[in-house]
């Protein structure tokens, strides 16, 4: 369970006032918005990256505002992915575990069952620099889960893919989802994509976080596209 409870975050000139959210243990949420509203923002505070001026975040009961980002549970992809181009795929799926000093062999066996669900085994030796979109945004995706977070944040995690790839990753998204029972927040701009992925439907404007019903997605939303 995520949880805000009247949170206020200060940038400089930018703010966010009093936001409120609750998305109930292992649902998918998806937040929407406009460019520039905070919604990176909100992510960047529920996995510590970002200092809530007041107010609490919750997890599943915890209250971890003020605990240290490692400590949180949170898998995170960033909106860059944020991988190290020197970097193997094998080493990406174990740079979470070996942080945690997990044992050799639990190591081999995660990275091999995460490469099997994410379809990424014959990529294991290959550096990020030589993979295609998708195939990137499947290894920051099997990276956050592979210490098996209590819940999973994603910003925009299939921007500027194909049309074909950003569905084959819809579909896995909601396969790994399910099967972890992980409650995520996922924040798009396209509502083709939240609907394939809602069970909950948040939308940022003018600093004002509300929950707005599914069916909404049906009708333009401010900061939204059909692709």
């Amino acid at each position: 369970m995520i949880e805000l409870r009247d949170i206020t975050i200060r940038s400089g000139p930018f703010s966010l006032t009093n936001v409120g959210l609750s998305i109930p243990e292992g649902t998918y949420a998806v937040l929407m918005g406009g460019t520039g509203q905070g919604k990176t923002t909100i992510l960047e505070a529920i996995c510590g990256l970002r200092t809530v001026t007041s107010g609490r975040v919750l997890l599943n009961g915890s209250d971890i505002t003020r605990w240290k980002p490692g400590d949180r549970g949170v898998g995170y992809v960033p909106q860059d992915l944020a991988l190290f181009p020197m970097m193997t795929v094998r080493g990406h799926l174990e740079f979470a575990l070996r942080v945690r000093h997990c044992s050799k062999i639990l190591m081999r066996d995660r990275v091999a069952e995460l490469a099997h669900v994410l379809g990424i085994e014959s990529l294991l030796t290959r550096r990020v620099t030589n993979l295609s979109g998708g195939e990137a945004q499947r290894v920051a995706l099997g990276r956050a889960l592979s210490f098996r977070p209590r819940v999973l944040l994603l910003d925009e995690p299939l921007n500027a893919l194909d049309e074909a790839t950003r569905d084959r990753l819809c579909e896995l998204l909601r396969s790994v989802q399910k099967q972890s029972g992980l409650t995520t927040l996922h924040i798009t701009h396209s509502r083709v994509e939240a609907r394939a992925l809602a069970e909950k439907l948040f939308v940022l404007e003018s600093g004002q976080l509300c929950e707005q019903p599914l069916a909404s997605l049906n009708t333009p939303l401010a900061g939204s596209t059909e692709s």
